[in-house]
């Protein structure tokens, strides 16, 4: 078959042409592959962010029980600035609601500093490491890797089987000044878009970093010095917290990048350890470093502060406000000592070579004797911090580079608390002790953590919850109380303090506190707060103790030891140690009060009792039931007397008339 000669002329040229366009330059495309966008953020003018769910194994032991099966799954997260601004520390929110345990998040950590694997079955905060600030699309050019961050994760969830997904109930960016909507949900996906607020007013920034922020306590790790593998850090701390306080404190941090402390000044570590860096990478490229000279190696080096006495050594002190024994107090309290400050020399390692390349340590946590317990986030870079000229001249010297960590205190649930609080009345003789198992419970074969706590006698509370047993019996059948099998357990608290109502009259009343010392060792300076609902705008005095009335501080009565009695002792042995009970330490004072004629304090319906207190910063659990009058307490009714020789009067006129 022969073909016209018109078609294969027409064939060449449309070979040509096709040919010729395809070697055209398009401005439309990218001849390189860009990565797949999250689905939504076409329209997302904010922070886009999106949870994938990817997939899920059973995990070891298979079990019938559903409930209790585990499962591995793995899912990521993507955050992405679609917006405008700077997005700087991002921090976002995960509604875990299957008994999740995380055990990896790549880029991210928890924002509270607590480590993998963590209990995020409530939900969970992540905030960002190393890249912990999104650019915008506009500064970077559609750079993907600096607006863009993607989250591995990985973990363990319960009792949801297949085909059913295991996705949680929200995220949303918790940064200030941004607000989320409920996230829009698909099966395996989900994805919210954060906008900024209109309403916030956001302060200016001077500098490209963020402001410095408010908490309990202020941690500044500020860089001083900086050379090509090692720089020199100062830590300063704050205590901002009117009845916050730390003692014997000990700080901890984890390093990142493979750094160790070489010295350090204000402050020690509990170890000094080198081993790490002997048979780590830190050995291998120093291989001409004398180690002996190294103070830790640790990944989470334990650091506590110096004693008094140490605070001009030429070698460990002679650092402004160092050298507190681990003291922390509140401003309420002395000023001068709610600051405690202290130098490290940190060296790192390859390929962190340059002076400018400086990482932080993160998941920051410090802890006390018998203190409040602090929750601290991420550290955050600010603005560099302001230094005095060592030369003396009136002149400023700024840090090459600052971060700033924020602690606040946590609220104690039962079982964690440290102190506890027991009430008696003069018009009842029985004490309602603190809660069965207030300071937590850890052996309790021989007693029950859920009964509640048996009434006692008074002299009860001066001996150790392990000698009240005979006394508890004893009281319960005088009085004919239910004696539950087996016992309730103790408080197992470190300190108690005893409210006891003493007087009550027209114009006042009056109570007495008392503080159990049931530990070892000594509390120094050591201070009590007391809240009440309604009785404290009328506190006159204390009679042993120091006390300050705090008006902006929900009238809280501040109390302290007077001068050269500010020792709480600790407990110690019996005269007799094989047959005497250990003796708590003790101190106590009368506290009275007036009665103002607004708000109206009625003593007898518990408005006498305090609704919160606090013993060197920690909250103490209180009784969950007030004293009540049970017969060895009257009241006069003086009306019926008043009213018997009017109506005589009345039945004599009548009779007469």
């Amino acid at each position: 078959m022969k073909l016209p000669w018109k078609l294969p002329g027409f064939m060449l040229f449309l070979f040509y042409y096709t040919n010729h366009f395809c070697l055209a330059q398009d401005y439309d495309t990218n001849s390189d592959a860009r990565p797949a966008l999250p689905k939504g953020e076409e329209l997302c003018n904010g922070i886009f962010l999106s949870y994938n769910f990817i997939s899920r194994t059973k995990e070891f032991p298979h079990l019938r029980n559903v409930s209790a099966q585990s499962w591995a799954f793995k899912s990521t997260v993507t955050i992405m600035n679609t917006g405008t601004q700077l997005l700087q520390a991002w921090k976002i929110f995960i509604g875990f609601q299957y008994k999740e345990i995380l055990v990896s998040a790549s880029g991210a950590v928890l924002t509270n500093g607590a480590d993998f694997p963590a209990d995020v079955g409530n939900g969970t905060y992540l905030s960002g490491y190393p890249q912990s600030d999104l650019e915008t699309s506009i500064d970077t050019a559609g750079d993907l890797s600096q607006i863009q961050l993607q989250i591995e994760l990985s973990g363990t969830q319960f009792g949801l089987k297949p085909p059913r997904t295991p996705m949680p109930r929200a995220i949303k960016l918790v940064n200030a000044g941004y607000k989320c909507p409920a996230a829009t949900h698909r099966k395996t996906s989900m994805y919210v878009c954060c906008v900024r607020d209109p309403k916030y007013k956001a302060k200016e920034l001077k500098t490209k970093f963020l402001p410095r922020q408010k908490g309990d306590l202020l941690i500044s790790y500020d860089v001083t010095q900086a050379y090509g593998n090692n720089y020199l850090a100062q830590v300063t701390m704050e205590n901002h917290n009117p009845l916050g306080r730390l003692d014997h404190w000990n700080l901890t941090w984890e390093w990142m990048r493979g750094e160790f402390i070489y010295s350090m000044k204000g402050a020690y570590v509990r170890e000094v350890d080198t081993t790490d860096c002997l048979y780590g990478l830190a050995g291998q490229y120093y291989q001409e470093m004398d180690f002996s000279k190294v103070l830790n190696c640790h990944k989470k080096p334990i650091i506590f502060d110096l004693p008094a006495e140490r605070a001009n050594d030429t070698e460990l002190g002679k650092i402004p406000n160092c050298c507190r024994n681990g003291s922390l107090l509140p401003v309420t309290m002395d000023g001068s000592k709610s600051k405690s400050v202290f130098q490290v020399q940190v060296f790192k390692i390859p390929p962190d070579l340059n002076r400018t390349a400086i990482y932080p340590p993160q998941k920051w946590k410090i802890v006390g004797v018998l203190n409040p317990d602090y929750t601290c986030g991420p550290p955050i870079r600010v603005d560099p911090a302001q230094f005095p000229e060592p030369s003396g001249l009136q002149a400023i010297k700024l840090a090459l580079a600052s971060w700033q960590v924020v602690c606040n205190i946590s609220q104690p649930t039962k079982g964690n608390f440290r102190c506890c609080v027991s009430f008696s009345a003069y018009y009842n003789e029985s004490v309602i002790p603190c809660e069965t198992c207030a300071c937590g419970c850890q052996d309790t074969e021989k007693c029950n953590p859920h009964e509640q706590a048996m009434l006692l006698p008074a002299e009860a509370l001066l001996v150790p919850f392990a000698n009240r047993s005979v006394k508890a019996r004893a009281w319960a059948a005088v009085n004919h109380f239910h004696v539950p099998t087996p016992l309730p357990c103790g408080d197992n608290c470190g300190v108690s303090i005893n409210w006891h109502l003493t007087s009550d009259y027209n114009q006042g009343w009056a109570a007495r506190i008392t503080l159990f010392n049931w530990k070892r060792i000594n509390f120094e300076n050591w201070f009590t707060a007391i809240q009440f609902k309604k009785a404290g705008s009328g506190y006159e005095r204390l009679y042993s103790f120091n006390g300050t009335l705090l008006k902006n501080l929900n009238n809280t009565i501040f109390i302290q030891g007077l001068p050269g009695l500010n020792y709480l002792m600790g407990m110690v042995d019996g005269s007799n140690p094989k047959t005497d009970p250990n003796v708590p330490g003790k101190q106590q004072s009368v506290i009275s009060f007036r009665k103002k004629r607004k708000p109206v304090i009625n003593i007898a319906k518990g408005e006498g009792f305090p609704s919160r207190v606090l013993f060197n910063g920690e909250e103490c659990a209180l009784p969950r039931h007030i004293p009540i009058g049970n017969g060895y307490g009257f009241s006069l009714n003086l009306m019926p007397l008043l009213l018997f020789p009017v109506l005589t009067f009345l039945l004599i006129e009548i009779h007469n008339y």
